[in-house]
């Protein structure tokens, strides 16, 4: 199943009757080759209409983009720009959209005169009628350039289209209710529907009837043997294999059966306490194998865990995990294996951990076993399952998109890195280190009633996520992020921030 859009992004220059419409097609084109000699020309189509104050322009420029597929557009301000026409074809074109403009290139020969634009004035207009008229459209943090550095803004906006349109594709799919005590996990569905994401929400008994279904199917046999390629010398327990087999198959089958006119999938399910003794296993490791293949499934019906999760594959292109923000690193481990040699504190690490859901790519090694948390309190047997292994060491995004309990859209973002540094302990898990995590941990993730569980991008992937979250409607005030020292949080206390700063010297 292929579970991530490709983006075509469709450049439509636009342009003010009384300025030349040559220098805004010129530009266009100018744009279109610095893009192409850069990054794949298959992002972009160059539509050949240009825009001159004229509302049939728009039409024609709309119709000729939709028939060439583009899912996503750029209008660009070549000159001034007609405010009502670039901004009526952003207001009718259904996808992402964003503007850019052109930066003025030389002063010599009359650059000045007969070639001055005025983009850097436009966009200014172009901003305000978009805000009149209600229109959502990414803007760069400074969104005026010349031929190469556009192409560079159309290029950055490519993984942040891909998430928008993306979100407006997905459904998500549930199976049972949270687990007992696990109210964290609440998961407010209002936001998602404003998100226009689908949700379907099964019982178990529904997956476990599937599961019975799938008992004998042909396919196992060939999905145990990429098993045991996948696992190698890890594959501790091969006599549960089969019934892993069995039940990836049914949530594969369950998606093409289910997914309706959605594109794109991702899975939020139940993992305990029924699920071991009904099921015989447990499903860390197939969880893992399908966000291996671009399907993230979350624990613990984590419905914006799989939403997070799912927003960060796309955003990355890549597979991510879901991890319980989890226990302190101990002070032998610091004293031993981080001080001295990394420029944290104690406080700016801590264990990242879940029981097994972390796709195999994404570990130094890993061992298919049981579930030892689990086992504590269920036969051992059936608790069989789990991908368990220190996670890969180097940068990260430690981030969430939540809804609050009153159905309010909150989301945090925090750069970091999983030092190479050995656990010492179990499950799929890596030592975290985040620069001024003591404070980020209580004054976003406490303060801002964040649950457990937050999503890991492998990667610095922080500044598309966050213009992500402003796009689909993340009031900025609700992004939490790990402010550095000096920098308080609007809940932290003065005196011991200044306090802290001056021990810290």
């Amino acid at each position: 199943m292929n579970n991530m859009p490709k983006m075509k992004i469709g450049i439509v220059a636009v342009s003010r009757d009384c300025f030349p419409e040559s220098l805004s097609v010129t530009r266009r084109k100018n744009l279109v080759e610095a893009y192409k000699a850069k990054y794949d020309e298959a992002d972009i189509y160059e539509c050949p209409v240009c825009i001159v104050e004229s509302e049939i322009h728009m039409v024609q420029a709309l119709e000729d983009i939709k028939k060439a597929g583009c899912n996503a557009l750029c209008v660009y301000l070549g000159n001034f720009g007609p405010e009502i026409s670039e901004t009526l074809l952003a207001k009718h074109f259904d996808g992402p959209k964003m503007f850019v403009a052109a930066a003025e290139e030389t002063s010599k020969d009359g650059g000045l005169v007969q070639g001055r634009g005025d983009a850097y004035c436009g966009m200014l207009n172009a901003s305000y009628n978009l805000k009149l008229r209600n229109v959502k459209a990414y803007i760069p943090e400074y969104p005026v350039g010349n031929a190469e550095e556009c192409a560079d803004m159309i290029h950055e906006f490519v993984p942040i289209a891909k998430a928008i349109y993306a979100l407006d594709h997905l459904k998500i799919i549930s199976f049972g209710p949270r687990p007992l005590n696990f109210l964290a996990c609440n998961a407010p569905i209002q936001q998602l529907y404003n998100l226009n994401v689908e949700i379907e929400e099964n019982s178990e008994l529904d997956l476990f009837e599937a599961f019975n279904n799938h008992a004998g199917d042909a396919r196992i046999p060939d999905v145990v043997k990429d098993m045991e390629a996948e696992l190698g010398a890890g594959n501790k327990k091969p006599e549960i294999l089969e019934k892993l087999a069995q039940y990836e198959i049914t949530l594969l089958d369950w998606i093409e059966d289910h997914k309706g006119y959605r594109e794109f999938v991702a899975i939020a399910g139940k993992c305990w306490p029924a699920f071991q003794t009904q099921f015989g296993f447990v499903p860390c490791y197939v969880n893992s194998r399908l966000t291996k293949m671009g399907i993230p499934v979350s624990c613990e019906v984590d419905i914006y865990g799989a939403l997070s999760e799912f927003i960060g594959t796309v955003v990355s292109n890549d597979a991510v995990t879901l991890l319980d923000i989890n226990n302190t690193v101990t002070p032998d481990i610091y004293e031993e294996d981080i001080k001295g040699k990394f420029d944290y504190t104690l406080k700016d690490t801590f264990m990242g951990f879940h029981c097994g859901n972390t796709a195999s790519t994404k570990l130094s090694f890993c061992e298919m076993k049981n579930q030892m948390i689990m086992a504590r309190s269920l036969p051992e047997e059936v608790t069989n399952g789990t991908l368990e292994g220190n996670i890969v060491p180097g940068d990260i995004t430690f981030f969430r998109l939540q809804s609050t309990a009153d159905a309010k859209l909150r989301a945090y973002i925090a750069h970091g890195e999983v030092l190479p540094v050995a656990t010492r302990s179990f499950g799929a898990i890596g030592i975290f280190a985040i620069p001024e995590m003591g404070r980020f941990y209580r004054h976003v993730l406490i303060e801002g009633n964040y649950p457990h569980h937050g999503a890991v991008a492998f990667g610095h992937y922080g500044k598309a996520l966050y213009e992500v979250f402003k796009y689909i409607g993340v009031d900025v005030d609700e992004i939490g992020f790990n402010q550095p020292k000096g920098m308080l949080y609007k809940t932290e206390n003065p005196k011991i921030g200044r306090a802290s700063c001056r021990e810290r010297v």
